[in-house]
């Protein structure tokens, strides 16, 4: 992986070399080099990762039991020996839709042999008294309804830590009594499937402390969020596959849905304040990679079940939205900066914190190469000899890179006609993958100058807030909420363009995936949340998941009933 990557990022560096050589390499050219050489690790990775996934697909008998040899230890049927507890740690939510999933998680595996090995943990932080005597109606409401289930709520009077710090109390409460835990978040829900087949696993795998698995959307009627999941479905399934199969022993984590030894996490993954001042200082906010680290240190594997199974969760109901949760994962990603010294850890564990890292640089590095590209059109005739053709296949390499994960997720479903039939036959797939990339070609730039806005802030002070999230909206984006977000991609876009018309329209054609979407971000944002489109697509099958043919068991049924 590493002689595939670094090959394919010195033959871009040459490419451009060799766009830039014809009338001589001047000094704004060199430092054009710098923040597209940054971009390059980022999109070469996503590059492979969706090839060998796709590989894998097609010449592996069973995919996930190839980058999980664990998978291959049981068979479905093995008893469940540990005792797991499922914790929802929550924060100012809305109770009811939370606690809804939970209680769903609960009622599917209390159909199983095994409801007895489970309890249910609530580990509120919230600060509201409205919404805190709301938990505990509902909790009480719940155990009336199921007094066989054992449900414990604990609200704390003091959040420290965030989501990492509440889950420290509870373990230091109750880590004798569980050999696993399970961690959901407040817009995710599993089936007991799933659940059960990641204890099996791990029952039969004491090496593994971590064991992720993938997870997926929960059907919903909104166009945006529709388009969303759908991109992200089959993006994250081909590059999931290709990156858990070099990175073995040394996996991911995404925080929820995933089961823990949670002994080891006890003992070695809590997670300390970074001293000093600033922005990247206190609490460390994304920390699910780091735990993950810490017990790949500690002799424990994280490995990553590249498979859908009746794991979801809910996404942003619209483009501010998706960008607030973007920014606030990127606060916390730029904290690994100061953690890639951390002692211990295992080479492959620095690179995944630096991946983190890159994630949210790289579209800070793109928007300077452009800004840096865009003066130089404009002020000289530095790219005059330069042959279009050569252009034009650069530009559309890199975009076809860009794009692979996306693509090559699709084409797993293409090349299997049962697969195909679960998503409405292979038509329906061309037609969802169309609509998809799209949108998505209208939104990603908006959202990376967002994040390039946000790591801009985090270098001058200002740190994101963390607070709860939105998970539903009641009608269309209002279009002054959507201008109060994206005004700034809008003037951007708009200054742009009208600098290349002026200076240099013959890179109009060049400039314009980037700075179309940015003008046109309120509009966009607006339209995507427009009710009648997201049910006129759920009525004609388009962007539906199979969840919305045949979800996967009762539990998760009445879940997409509600997300309808």
């Amino acid at each position: 992986m590493l002689v595939l990557n670094a090959a394919t990022i010195l033959a871009l560096v040459a490419a451009m070399l060799l766009l830039m050589r014809p009338n001589g390499i001047v000094a704004l050219e060199w430092a054009m080099l710098v923040p597209y050489a940054l971009t390059l690790p980022w999109l070469s990775i996503g590059f492979w990762n969706a090839l060998i996934g796709l590989v894998l697909t097609r010449w592996s008998p069973e995919p996930a039991a190839t980058v999980t040899p664990a998978l291959a230890r049981i068979g479905g049927a093995e008893p469940i020996s540990g005792r797991t507890a499922i914790v929802m740690p929550i924060r100012n939510e809305t109770a009811d839709a939370a606690l809804a999933r939970l209680r769903a998680v609960a009622h599917g595996l209390a159909a199983t042999p095994w409801a007895a090995q489970f309890d249910y943990h609530v580990l509120s932080d919230t600060d509201r008294p409205d919404i805190a005597a709301r938990e505990a109606a509902v909790i009480n409401e719940w155990m009336a309804a199921a007094p066989g289930t054992r449900i414990f709520y604990r609200r704390r009077s003091r959040n420290g830590g965030y989501k990492a710090g509440n889950i420290a109390e509870f373990l230091d409460r109750c880590h004798a009594r569980y050999e696993f835990f399970l961690p959901l978040d407040a817009d995710s829900s599993m089936g007991a499937a799933a659940i059960l087949r990641l204890v099996r696993v791990m029952q039969a795998s004491p090496e593994i402390g971590m064991l992720q698995g993938l997870v997926v959307g929960t059907p919903s009627d909104c166009f945006f969020t529709r388009a969303f999941q759908w991109g992200m479905r089959h993006g994250m399934r081909a590059y999931t596959l290709g990156s858990a199969f070099w990175q073995g022993d040394c996996g991911p984590s995404w925080g929820h849905n995933m089961l823990i030894r949670t002994a080891p996490f006890h003992r070695h993954c809590r997670l300390a304040p970074l001293p000093g001042r600033g922005p990247l200082s206190g609490d460390i906010l994304s920390h699910d990679q780091v735990e993950a680290v810490l017990m790949r240190r500690a002799g424990f594997e994280v490995r990553v079940l590249a498979a859908e199974d009746e794991s979801y969760e809910d996404n942003p109901p619209s483009l501010p939205d998706f960008i607030i949760r973007e920014l606030r994962w990127c606060n916390g990603n730029m904290q690994y900066l100061r953690l890639l010294t951390l002692p211990g850890l295992l080479p492959l564990s620095r690179v995944q914190l630096l991946l983190a890292i890159l994630m949210y640089l790289s579209p800070v590095a793109w928007f300077a190469f452009l800004f840096l590209g865009a003066g130089l059109a404009g002020q000289s005739g530095q790219f005059a000899g330069v042959p279009a053709s050569w252009g034009i296949a650069f530009f559309a390499t890199v975009m076809a890179m860009n794009l692979m994960p996306k693509i090559m997720g699709l084409g797993q479903i293409l090349c299997d006609r049962e697969e195909a039939a679960r998503y409405g036959g292979r038509i329906r797939v061309l037609q969802g993958g169309m609509i998809e990339i799209a949108v998505s070609l209208l939104t990603a730039p908006v959202v990376a100058f967002a994040v390039s806005v946000g790591v801009v802030r985090l270098m001058l002070g200002r740190r994101a807030v963390w607070e709860a999230q939105r998970r539903v909206r009641r009608g269309m984006l209002r279009w002054g909420e959507a201008a109060r977000a994206l005004w700034p991609q809008t003037l951007a876009g708009t200054i742009l363009s009208l600098y290349l018309l002026l200076t240099a329209p013959w890179a109009l054609w060049f400039a314009a995936p980037v700075f179309v979407p940015l003008a046109l971000a309120i509009p966009v944002a607006v339209v995507t949340t427009w009710p009648p489109l997201g049910v006129w697509c759920r009525r004609r099958g388009l962007l539906a998941i199979p969840e919305e043919r045949l979800p996967a068991d009762a539990a998760i049924r009445r879940l997409a009933r509600r997300a309808a």
